[in-house]
Order: structure tokens, then C-alpha cells, then sequence
């Protein structure tokens, strides 16, 4: 397979980028595919390791909030680092790739050998900011690499690892299983087939990632500057003039409102997670109030007043791609979160996460979510390209969120836990659009010296719905439908169909 690296010739008198065969687009992307391999055995087994290690349905939603909140913090931050950074051979953000890579091996390794629930706590933090700190810059990487023309292309492979990454992650548990690997632990362990699939799965990541930073080359700093032109170099302008119209007033609002949600737990009673939200509109409000004071005081925006001054002043295309974001991760990590419990539940009747049915079921939701994520590789690669093509990306993108609501509505009907297959392809369809059709369109509206730090700020609207499901969908379940998580799907779908409502704002392309 021909490299990047021997694509690009004459370094000093490119004026364009080279256009990528298949091979190249492979390369590009192939780290995601660990990467997701990674992602998948997170999602579809840590509730399994949390209530096997003794936690209860009611607390699943607090143990999953550092999924999202890590991504929170990590992601714009490392947006920001990679748009700055340059490190010769090592490129721009293929050092990012590396040491994010690194470091969630040795978490998949640590992970199925947590003795106590606190140590999987733990490492489910260290694992899902490591994989943040690998993922973020692949997004970047993509819109660095290619030409406009070539976007969607770039971002559909990238689906097609993600996608079979993901079949990877979710089905190697049970295909342990199937090779006569014990799927039963004792109470508080974990099941051989969980902790070698683990570690299977860093070794994965690990590799993948390797393939991709030893295959490609990325184009330099002067080299991207002469593609794109001098017309962003303003940028540093554009910050300042956001913060500086900023009002010390709103970002009181924003710390006011913060505590405003603190008092409204501490008087109400609600699930104490949710004081996470109202300490994030705080910090937030806090961090908007010390970039604007630093920016009028002359000190320049530096990393916090960019991170601050892009996020306010993000493109108007952005902010409509932000909402439909909003409602479809909503969505999906209501799945991530209740799938377990629902299957177990409602298909084989089982509650005891000791029980040989309960281990039963959770191991048919390493094949529903390897099924739904199989879908989603071949629908990037076939599927997409033929409807956006006839019908532009951003309708392409509605079709998908239709197809998700469809197939979460379908969970409520299905007879046995084998139809649940067919409600998969729905799901798996939504995915693949939700993973290609928002990044080929941000990618080709964007600047291209600062695709990071939007990447990773477009993330913030990955994340906010994904801790608003961590603290409040535990409260609804508890109040509302004690022991039925089965109604938790009303809401993903119910969310999907509002996200394609959305999508109907954003042009299409």
C-alpha cells in the first residue's frame, strides 16, 4: 500500500494538495480504527464492569459522566495545542496520536484487572482522556490532508474505521465466548472474556495508530500557509475583538446561572451529579471573565482567551450544526449508558449481574452494538456517497437521523432480543451520517490554521448532551420508571427526530 509520505514529492513546490488514492485516504484514517476499538469495548462494557463490580442501576449515569467531561476539557485543549505545534518529522498532529495511543493501551490494559469499583472509575478517566487526546486531532487531520473536494471522501473512510473498529470492539467479547473463553466471573470480577478483549483491544490501538504516523507525512506549516492563502491570518484579530466585546456582565450571567442550578439541586433534592452541570456553567463563566480582564489588560488572548473567543464567536454554520449535534449525541449516549440494563432486563429477565442470564444478555449487546456499528461501515462507504451525491450532505444527514429515531422506536415493539438486529441497521445508519455528514461540512467552511481548536471545540456540543444525559436521565429513570430503563429509548428517539428538525436549518451542500 503506497504511503502518504511517497504521494508527496517536491516538497517546496507544491501550491496545492496532492488529491489521495484510496490508499492514502486509508492511511490518513486507519488509527481510528484502533482508536474506535478502544471507544467500543468502553461503551458496551463498562456498565457490565460497574454493576459487576457492585454498583447499581440508579448510580450507572454518575460512574459514565467522565466520558464526556474529559472530552470536555481535553479536546479543545489539545485543538488548540495541535493548530501550534510542529515537531519536524513528527509532524503536527501525529505526536498527539502517539502519546494519546500510549497511554489508553496501558488504561485497556489496567482496566479488567480493577479490583474495586473506584480503580474502574479511575481508569475509565485515564482511558477516555487518553482516547480524547488520540481522537481530536485525527478530525483536523483529515481537512489538513485534502482538499475540499475530497472531504467527504476522507470523512467517510474515516466512518468506515470507525465503523469497523467499533464491530471489532463490541463482538470480540463474545466471540471469546464463543471460543470457549468463561463470559462468568465471581462476584466483584470480571469475566476472562471482558479482560482479554481488553487487552486485544490496546494492542489494537496501539498498532493502528503506529500504521498511521509511520505511513503518512504530514504538509508543513509553510506549506499550508501557501494552499490556503494569507487571508486567515487575522485570526489573533478576530479573537481579540470577540473578547474585547464581550461584557463583564455576561459572564457574571453565566456564574450566576452556574449557582443558580447548585441552589436549585441542594433545595429540590434532585440527583447531586447535576451539580456538575452548574459547576461547569461557573467555570465557564469564570474562565470568559479572566480571558476578557487579560485581553483588556493588554496580556494578549493566549490559550485560554482562543479557547474562550472562539467558542463565542464560532461561524454561523457551526452554531446550527452545534444544535443538531446537541440532540443526536443525546441520544446516543442514552443508548451507551441503558442498552446493557434494557437487554438484560426486558429480553432475558435478568437483574444480577452475577447471573449466567444477565451475563447472557449483556454479551448479545456486544453483538446489537458490533451489528449497529457494522451497519455504519458500510453504509459510510456505500450508502452516503450515493445520497449525498443526489441529495447534498446536509439532507444525506436528515435521512440518517430519521432512520436512528425509526430504529430506537423499534426496541418498544420487537418480540425477542434477536429482532433487536433489525432496530440496529436504523441505528447503525444514523451513526454512520452523524460520524461523516457535520465534519465534511465544517471541514470545508472552516479555516484551515485553526481546524483544531473548532474541531475540538465542535466537540463541546458532543459532550454537553452526554453529561446532561449522565446527570439527569438518572433522576427521570428513578422518579418516573423505577427499574424500567426500556423508556430511556422514548427519549433517543424523541431527540433524534428533533435533531433532523434541526438539520433542516443548516444549507445544504
Amino acid at each position: 500500500m503506497a504511503s502518504v509520505a511517497a504521494a508527496i514529492e517536491a516538497e517546496g513546490a507544491l501550491t496545492q494538495r496532492k488529491r489521495q488514492s484510496l490508499a492514502g485516504l486509508l492511511n490518513i484514517s486507519f488509527g481510528f480504527f484502533g482508536i474506535q476499538i478502544g471507544f467500543a469495548l468502553q461503551n458496551a462494557n463498562m456498565s457490565r464492569i460497574f454493576q459487576s463490580l457492585g454498583t447499581s442501576l440508579d448510580d450507572l449515569p454518575a460512574l459514565w459522566v467522565a466520558a464526556p467531561l474529559t472530552g470536555l476539557l481535553v479536546q479543545p485543549v489539545i485543538g488548540h495545542l495541535s493548530d501550534r505545534t510542529w515537531l519536524g518529522r513528527l509532524g503536527r498532529r501525529r505526536p498527539y496520536f502517539l502519546a494519546g495511543a500510549i497511554l489508553a493501551a496501558l488504561a485497556l490494559l489496567i482496566m479488567p484487572e480493577s479490583p474495586v469499583l473506584l480503580v474502574a472509575a479511575v481508569m475509565l478517566w485515564v482511558l477516555d482522556a487518553s482516547l480524547n487526546v488520540s481522537m481530536e486531532p485525527f478530525r483536523a487531520f483529515v481537512g489538513d490532508m485534502l482538499d475540499k473536494d475530497q472531504h467527504a471522501a476522507g470523512y467517510g473512510v474515516q466512518t468506515a474505521f470507525i465503523g469497523a473498529g467499533a464491530v471489532v470492539g463490541s463482538i470480540f467479547p463474545w466471540a471469546l465466548e464463543q471460543l470457549g473463553v468463561s463470559n462468568v466471573a465471581g462476584v466483584g470480577a470480571i469475566p476472562d472474556s471482558v479482560r482479554y478483549a481488553f487487552w486485544f483491544g490496546g494492542a489494537a490501538l496501539l498498532a493502528s495508530v503506529i500504521w498511521t504516523v509511520v505511513s503518512t507525512r504530514e504538509y508543513s506549516p509553510d506549506e499550508l500557509a501557501r494552499f490556503d492563502g494569507a487571508a486567515e491570518a487575522g485570526e489573533e484579530a478576530h479573537v481579540m475583538r470577540v473578547l474585547a466585546a464581550r461584557s463583564d456582565a455576561a459572564c457574571l450571567a453565566w456564574i450566576g446561572a452556574g449557582a443558580a442550578v447548585i441552589a436549585l439541586v441542594a433545595a429540590t433534592g434532585l440527583e447531586k451529579e447535576v451539580y456538575l452541570l452548574g459547576g461547569l456553567l461557573a467555570a465557564y463563566g469564570l474562565a470568559s471573565l479572566i480571558a476578557v480582564r487579560r485581553a483588556r489588560g493588554g496580556q494578549g488572548a493566549g490559550m485560554l482567551g482562543h479557547i474562550v473567543g472562539d467558542f463565542a464567536g464560532m461561524p454561523p454554520l457551526m452554531k446550527r450544526l452545534a444544535l443538531v449535534q446537541f440532540f443526536s449525541w443525546s441520544a446516543l449516549f442514552i443508548m451507551w449508558i441503558n442498552t446493557t440494563p434494557v437487554v438484560t432486563g426486558r429480553f432475558f429477565g435478568a437483574v444480577d449481574a452475577g447471573s449466567a442470564a444477565y451475563q447472557e444478555g449483556a454479551s448479545w449487546v456486544d453483538v446489537l452494538f458490533a451489528t449497529y456499528n457494522g451497519v455504519a461501515a458500510v453504509s459510510a462507504l456505500v450508502l452516503i456517497p450515493f445520497l449525498a451525491k443526489r441529495i447534498g450532505q446536509a439532507r444525506t444527514h436528515i435521512v440518517g437521523l430519521l432512520c436512528g429515531a425509526a430504529g430506537f422506536a423499534s426496541i418498544f415493539v420487537v418480540p425477542d432480543h434477536r429482532w433487536l438486529l433489525l432496530s440496529e441497521v436504523g441505528i447503525g445508519i444514523a451513526w454512520s451520517t452523524i460520524l461523516a455528514m457535520p465534519y465534511a461540512i465544517l471541514a470545508s467552511a472552516l479555516p484551515q490554521r485553526k481546524l483544531g481548536i473548532y474541531m475540538g471545540l465542535f466537540n463541546v456540543f458532543v459532550v454537553v448532551p452526554q453529561l446532561l444525559v449522565a446527570t439527569v436521565m438518572g433522576s427521570i429513570t428513578k422518579h418516573f420508571f423505577p427499574g424500567e430503563p426500556i423508556y430511556t429509548m422514548a427519549f433517543a428517539a424523541a431527540t433524534m427526530l428533533v435533531a433532523a428538525a434541526a438539520m433542516t436549518r443548516v444549507p445544504t451542500r
